[in-house]
């Protein structure tokens, strides 16, 4: 039993919850008697969130990260659930690939979690369907060498795709239109992958209205606005809705898509405050520093961010530039119904999952206290409110901000 300030059905409200094997089975009931109970007081206790894109690298580049410390740093952002990408070494083609990951990671992750498959001309989707979070399609070169820009390829990938029901998450620029001039900045890289680009690729995929379709990490309103109108599920970054392409700090910030100008940025983040996107997803991509303190061109594309998104968001709401239903409703509620996982709410039969933050405990974003192998951050000094008390399926896994679990992750599709 937990007793605390719950949020629930779009409010707090002082209440208790029951747990069983797991997962939720009482809500607002008080029993007296032998339980184990849990009083968390006046903190503020939240569905635990759901991360539906990150690259922990694992397997093949575990020296930028693994999954024992993406899943330790998610903890400590409150998020219970993570889908990992498959663009790893070899990346996630077919069923060999697959089991050959689902091996690699098992018995390392301290949250729940799923896979993806990328969608490439040969991936036979029946086979791996059921064991998978859902599918990535590349239709814009980044890390890895899964691209997939042509119509026709991507059409009979829809169509195989199409009866297992599972979503296809996009990286949606269209590889046609990124040039590949010399970049010295992220001003540069921003002109070599234009927002057109972006908007082209989702234009293309309008045909497949009514498929469950989810954009990612879109950086601009109007490609939001387009994906929306097709009924496509739509991400979007921190990084995009907080980092810009005017900085000076060499290729740290270079990520793909790339960041945009300030102004682009602000009507972003505006569609974000709105209720404009349907998901946060951080696009975690952490690199080591000597790999990001390469030239600009030779170094590699992503920022690490799951331990600081849902925080400084919580920063926000606590200062009122962001409204807390909305938070919960992007990070908790949207990404698990889009994904068909059991998480998301407090209510009866849903996982007991609950991220705690205490607003009281408001401070800057420090590296050194992170927990990814990247050892730095795009937001330091940015406040955010880490999470007090982390729980998944009742095994509590942080304690007033420290941690005490254990890798107690399952595999949510396997």
């Amino acid at each position: 039993m937990i007793e605390g300030r719950f949020f629930i059905n779009g409010e707090l409200k002082n209440t208790a919850v029951g747990i069983e094997d797991g997962r939720i089975v009482t809500v607002g009931n008080l029993i007296r008697g032998g339980d184990e109970r849990i009083d968390l007081g006046e903190r503020i206790v939240l569905p635990g969130f759901m991360d539906p894109h990150v690259h922990f690298r694992d397997p093949g580049m575990t020296g930028k990260e693994d999954f024992g410390t993406g899943t330790v740093s998610a903890l400590h952002a409150g998020v219970t659930c993570v889908l990992d990408m498959p663009n790893t070494k070899p990346p996630v083609t077919g069923l060999k690939t697959l089991e050959s990951k689902k091996r690699a990671v098992r018995s390392k992750a301290y949250t729940d979690y799923g896979l993806f498959a990328a969608v490439t001309k040969d991936l036979d989707a029946a086979a791996v369907a059921d064991r998978v979070a859902g599918f990535k399609l590349f239709m814009g070169s980044t890390t890895g060498k899964i691209l997939m820009n042509d119509d026709i390829a991507i059409g009979r990938a829809m169509a195989a795709i199409a009866p297992t029901g599972k979503r296809i998450s996009v990286h949606a620029e269209d590889d046609n239109m990124i040039r590949k001039g010399g970049e010295t900045n992220d001003r540069d890289h921003m002109r070599n992958r234009p927002k057109e680009a972006e908007y082209n690729a989702i234009r293309r995929l309008g045909r497949y209205r009514g498929m469950p379709v989810n954009i990612c990490h879109v950086t601009n309103a109007e490609s939001l606005a387009l994906a929306s109108s097709f009924g496509f599920a739509t991400e979007v970054t921190p990084h995009h809705l907080l980092l810009d392409s005017s900085g000076t700090d060499g290729a740290f910030l270079k990520v793909n898509p790339p960041l945009r100008d300030s102004v682009t940025r602000e009507n972003l983040f505006a569609a974000f405050i709105g209720g404009k996107a349907s998901m946060i997803g951080t696009d975690h991509a952490p690199h080591t520093l000597t790999d990001k303190s390469m030239d600009y061109d030779q170094a590699p594309s992503g920022v690490p961010g799951i331990e600081t998104a849902v925080p400084m968001f919580m920063a926000m709401v606590k200062k009122g530039e962001m409204n807390l239903g909305e938070l919960v409703r992007m990070g908790s509620v949207n990404p698990a119904r889009a994904f068909s996982v059991n998480k998301g709410v407090i209510a009866e039969g849903y996982d007991a999952d609950f991220a705690v933050f205490d607003p009281k405990k408001m401070a800057p974003v420090d590296a050194n206290v992170l927990h990814s192998k990247a050892g730095y951050t795009p937001y330091e000094g940015k406040d955010a409110i880490m999470a007090d008390t982390v729980i998944i399926r009742g095994n509590v896994q942080i304690r007033e901000g420290e941690f005490c679990g254990s890798r107690c992750g399952e595999d949510l599709f396997d």
